[in-house]
């Protein structure tokens, strides 16, 4: 292993590991060599996402002429999840066209909520790793071959109790994640002390304002759709009220936030930080908004039992409440404007809130002054 195979945090060398996503791309590929080669694969090295080599051994291999089945053990590195150690097993059976297919077998989750990264009905493997996992099986297979690959894993349904899948309505195991396909070892104030270097790098260099995402659908949104430059934009991720309070010390002097509703809500709340694991208070903030605007008890009880803030929004808008969205995102600038502005330096907080399956819902300012400003 190189370097680039680990990371240092306070003194400690920590090593990286892969995601499900490439887990499952490596055991999809082992088991199309299979079948070419008639023979069983020892070893395996793929392309991770970010373009990095990820070599992993095979656990088990069996196939015959047109079909085989690998096993390859999860291995988070340093950075230990739920999924850490389970087995991923990718089946491959050749097709009599050049079409590919991918499914989730056992052990790989549902989708049955909208609002997620993929429509309900599908298994829950991620754009990436699908990508991925189909983009290594049609280099292994050539153009004039096609395959059906089905990702399962017999321990996901019990996993999938340790995760979030629950609560995000994915039923009956885990999800095949990853974006850059490779985990990176890193705990909470590491995190944390990232974003503020990343932040004292833009005021060093003379920025007096600064725009904030949760993450990359937010910065999606704010160089596509806003067409507004991601030169001062940094990732908060769910350390909302962490970064607002670096955005005081480090003395920005007006601050834009662009983030999804079903992020930013729990601002308009009053909660700070926005990991499902430390607060989901979505539906009641929703609820007590829509309340307040006189909305009906019916629709009130149709909202709270929402598991998604898209489902919500789907509601509130055929309803002809979205007035709410203005109520939310004026509510935000205030949660955050009222935390940072208590002693002499008075910082501007504005918003702009959107939902990755409607679009734009609402902005402190007119929408159009908003992009003037900032681009």
């Amino acid at each position: 292993m190189s370097e680039d195979d680990y990371v240092y945090y306070n003194g400690k060398r920590l090593r990286k590991g892969f995601t499900t996503g490439t887990t499952a791309t490596a055991a999809a590929v082992a088991a199309t060599k299979s079948i070419l080669q008639q023979e069983a694969q020892t070893v395996i090295t793929v392309l991770a996402a970010n373009g990095q080599k990820a070599t992993f051994e095979v656990e088990s291999c069996e196939f015959d002429k047109k079909t085989a089945t690998v096993a390859i053990t999860k291995d988070g590195g340093d950075d230990q999840d739920a999924t850490d150690g389970m087995l991923i097993y990718a089946k491959v059976t050749l097709r009599d066209d050049n079409q590919i297919t991918l499914d989730g077998g056992k052990g790989i989750g549902r989708v049955t909520e909208k609002g997620l990264a993929n429509d309900p009905g599908m298994p829950a493997i991620n754009p990436t790793p699908r990508k991925m996992i189909k983009k290594s099986v049609r280099e292994t297979l050539g153009e004039d071959h096609g395959a059906d690959i089905v990702i399962f894993a017999p321990e996901g349904e019990r996993v999938a109790k340790l995760t979030y899948n629950p609560k995000l309505g994915i039923v009956g195991g885990i999800s095949i994640l990853g974006t850059s396909g490779i985990v990176t070892p890193m705990s909470e104030e590491s995190w944390k002390h990232s974003i503020s270097i990343e932040m004292n790098i833009h005021r060093q260099r003379g920025d007096e304002r600064i725009i904030l995402t949760p993450g990359d659908y937010g910065e999606d949104f704010l160089t596509q759709t806003l067409k507004i430059s991601n030169k001062q934009q940094v990732q908060m991720s769910n350390f909302v009220g962490y970064v607002l309070k670096e955005t005081q010390r480090l003395g920005f002097k007006h601050v834009l936030i662009v983030g999804d509703l079903g992020k930013m809500i729990k601002v308009a709340g009053g909660i700070f930080s926005t990991h499902s694991k430390d607060a989901d208070a979505r539906a009641e903030i929703m609820v007590a908004n829509l309340a307040l605007l006189g909305a009906p008890t019916d629709l009130l009880k149709q909202v709270y039992d929402c598991l998604t803030t898209i489902s919500m929004i789907e509601l509130v808008n055929k309803a002809g409440y979205q007035q709410v969205y203005q109520v939310l995102v004026d509510k935000i600038k205030g949660r955050c404007e009222k935390l940072l502005n208590r002693g002499e330096q008075k910082t501007v907080v504005d918003a702009v809130i959107f939902s990755k399956m409607t679009g734009y819902l609402a902005s402190t300012e007119p929408l159009d002054e908003i992009e003037k400003v900032w681009r």
